[in-house]
């Protein structure tokens, strides 16, 4: 029986390269994040970093814009997030539930009223990346609004990306710290490489399906809990200790998990054997916005558990740790917490996707065989 290949079967894939790409590069030992050559933490920095604009122009474009660029590209972001009113009514209409499951509806049904539905040329698949960026974001603040009782708000062209959905999520325009804070999230979470919904998203796009299409098998990628939701498990931790609780009970809390060897979400990474360097710039966040708000207890508590962790078990956070508290202490509620995940990584997604339409194979990968041996008799049916 002939064998596929001289190379044995990774479970999980690990390690295993599936292809080429020019957007993200990553060196797990070294703990370095690049998009298109550049080290995230420059791009995140907090008083010279950019913006998740830029960011999104990067992605597509391998380069970060001037000012004429970036200022095209705000207007153009500005222009898709308004959502399409048949949208809204089908918002209105869906029944409560996860965020996730909404906007995977929600996404595949802005495929129907995109302009460019049935293009499917380079330039109408790059505006159907830009719209789609920004009409992302619309679909999470305004579900997470209803969610709340509250109605639709206009998006403010006077507001950047980052600051316009904590406006259409609260209804009030955000401080300069928290709009900053969740735009560098937002550049934090843009693009991972491989990950597994953006594999999902190649994948799907290799067949040369629609754009919409390859993002809502991404979406249901990230739908699953072993890819997010992770900070949404960190902040339910938090708040199961207690906000009374104090530092000292947050570190007996989880070594009591420990000792029972049960797992401490945010911790550790699939690729990273370092300190994964999202982490860093999220911890910074998780302080100075827990202060802002009047709650630095989360962050106290949060700190006292990377130290437990870290000390007990070797593991490093990773970029669900210190997101959970930040987004708590900006009140976002913690149901949106993996849908926000989607409102940054559409930019990543949109850019594989259009990396993978502009030099296209198939994919199409072999498994290694284990079942029975070949070739089985096939008994008369009074015989088996």
């Amino acid at each position: 029986m002939s064998t596929v290949s001289e190379v044995k079967a990774k479970a999980g894939l690990e390690d295993v390269v599936a292809g080429e790409s020019a957007i993200c590069y990553i060196d797990g030992d070294r703990g370095v994040l690049s998009y298109c050559g550049y080290d995230i933490h420059d791009l995140a920095d907090m008083d010279h970093g950019v913006s998740f604009e830029e960011t999104c122009f990067l992605l597509w474009h391998r380069r970060l814009p001037n000012r004429a660029e970036l200022g095209d590209m705000q207007t153009q972001l500005d222009s898709a997030r308004r959502l399409p009113e048949p949208i809204l009514r089908a918002m209105k209409s869906l029944p409560a539930g996860d965020g996730m499951d909404a906007l995977r509806t929600l996404t595949s049904m802005l495929g129907h009223y995109d302009q460019d539905a049935a293009v499917h040329t380079p330039q109408a698949n790059y505006r159907k990346a830009v719209r789609l960026t920004g009409q992302i974001g619309s679909l999470v603040a305004t579900w997470g609004r209803m969610a709340a009782g509250g109605g639709a708000i206009d998006p403010d062209p006077a507001l950047g990306h980052a600051a316009n959905f904590l406006y259409m999520l609260t209804g009030t325009r955000p401080s300069a710290l928290a709009a900053r804070a969740f735009d560098v999230s937002l550049v934090l979470h843009a693009d991972h490489e491989l990950n597994a919904s953006t594999f999902a998203a190649r994948v799907s796009a290799a067949t040369l399906t629609d754009l919409h299409s390859a993002i809502v098998g991404a979406i249901g990628a990230l739908k699953g809990p072993l890819h997010g939701g992770a900070n949404a498990e960190v902040m339910k931790m938090l708040l199961d200790i207690g906000q009374d609780a104090g530092v000292e009970r947050a570190g007996e809390y989880v070594r009591a998990k420990l000792a029972r060897k049960e797992k401490i979400s945010g911790f550790g990474h699939r690729v990273y054997h370092t300190e994964d360097p999202r982490a860093t710039h999220l911890r910074r966040f998780s302080k100075s916005i827990g202060e802002k708000a009047g709650q630095p207890q989360w962050f106290a508590m949060s700190e006292r558990i990377e130290q437990v962790v870290k000390g007990d078990k070797g593991l490093n956070p990773n970029v669900d740790f210190y997101s959970a508290s930040m987004f708590y202490s900006l009140g976002i509620p913690i149901a949106l917490y993996t849908p926000i995940f989607a409102v940054s990584r559409i930019s990543g997604w949109t850019a594989h996707v259009l990396e993978q339409y502009a030099n296209n194979r198939l994919i199409r990968p072999r498994t290694e065989y284990i079942g029975p041996a070949y070739p089985q008799p096939v008994l008369p049916l009074d015989q088996r």
